[in-house]
């Protein structure tokens, strides 16, 4: 009787592990909308250069700034060359343009996450067929707002800090009175707080319409409506201070958010009701927190929608 040698089996390979978890989820989501991020990342960049050189031309512009003592003569000022005022108007100019970018980037944020983050997905079937590789519906969306959440909050809030380096000691004649809605928003963490709730109003948007078209639509209404609101009744976020007694020729200084002004009866003197330029904190937390509750409720019905849409 021959015996038969067999060899024996060669262990087999260990399977490579799934590429499951946020890990992946984020991959994904950065492929997907790579073109929007790679935008958001050059506006920073170039916000950054901009804010930098801004800060460089400062002194400069600050100089032709001040006010003349010594009689102008063939219509130029005394005071400061023709240089110093040219760079006035480009210091004056690159910061207001910066605030303005800041304070709308909302309009911007919220159909891009109604359109291209969430109502493409859902139209597209892009979504569903992501549900069906191991990934729930709530870690799909939580991905899907997660990511570009903490790009829009660190991006969002260097350029805001920068914003306020550049500006120096906030001369009103530059940089603009620190109650226009631009300064106002643009120098705090109001900027913050509205491009995250334009996130979520765009996210909630997108799970209601399904449709890329229509829900960017319906996110730029949402964030339209939400910056004419607060700024509409900004004013009205603080108590406000009256002073009585006040001359009619008087004039408040220059930091103060004049409001209304009323003639008292049977008298000369007047009332004025305004913000010091102390309640600019207290205006930029209230405003805040109403756009973080905005935020937090969009979310939280974005949630709810995604539970009512899947079994």
């Amino acid at each position: 009787m021959t015996a038969t040698l067999t060899a024996p089996a060669a262990p087999a390979a260990p399977a490579a592990p799934a590429t499951r978890g946020p890990r992946g989820l984020v991959w994904a989501l950065m492929q997907v909308h790579r073109m929007a991020f790679a935008f958001w990342a050059v506006a920073l960049i170039g916000a950054t250069a901009g804010l930098i050189w801004m800060y460089a031309i400062g002194d400069a512009a600050r100089e032709g700034n001040v006010p003349c003592t010594t009689p102008a003569r063939y219509g130029y000022p005394a005071c400061a060359s023709v240089e110093a005022i040219t760079v006035d108007d480009v210091y004056s100019s690159g910061i207001g343009l910066i605030a303005t970018v800041l304070t709308y980037a909302v309009l911007l944020v919220a159909p891009w996450a109604g359109g291209a983050l969430i109502g493409r997905e859902l139209e597209s079937g892009t979504a569903r067929l992501a549900w069906t590789q191991s990934v729930s519906p709530t870690r799909w969306l939580a991905a899907k707002l997660a990511v570009p959440a903490v790009l829009l909050t660190a991006g969002t809030g260097v350029t805001v800090l920068l914003n306020d380096w550049a500006r120096g000691d906030d001369a009103p004649d530059l940089v603009g009175d620190w109650y226009n809605a631009d300064s106002f928003v643009g120098t705090g963490p109001t900027a913050v707080a509205y491009v995250l709730a334009g996130l979520a109003l765009g996210a909630l948007a997108g799970m209601l319409l399904g449709r890329a078209l229509p829900a960017a639509g319906a996110g730029f209404a949402a964030a339209l409506v939400l910056c004419g609101v607060l700024e509409t009744f900004r004013e009205h976020l603080w108590p406000t201070v009256t002073r009585s007694g006040v001359e009619p020729s008087a004039e408040l200084p220059r930091s103060a958010w004049a409001l209304h002004w009323t003639t008292e009866t049977g008298s000369t003197t007047d009332s004025v009701t305004f913000h010091p330029r102390s309640h600019f904190w207290p205006l930029q937390l209230v405003e805040t927190g109403i756009l973080l509750a905005v935020a937090a409720t969009a979310t939280l019905a974005a949630f709810w929608l995604l539970r009512r849409r899947t079994p």
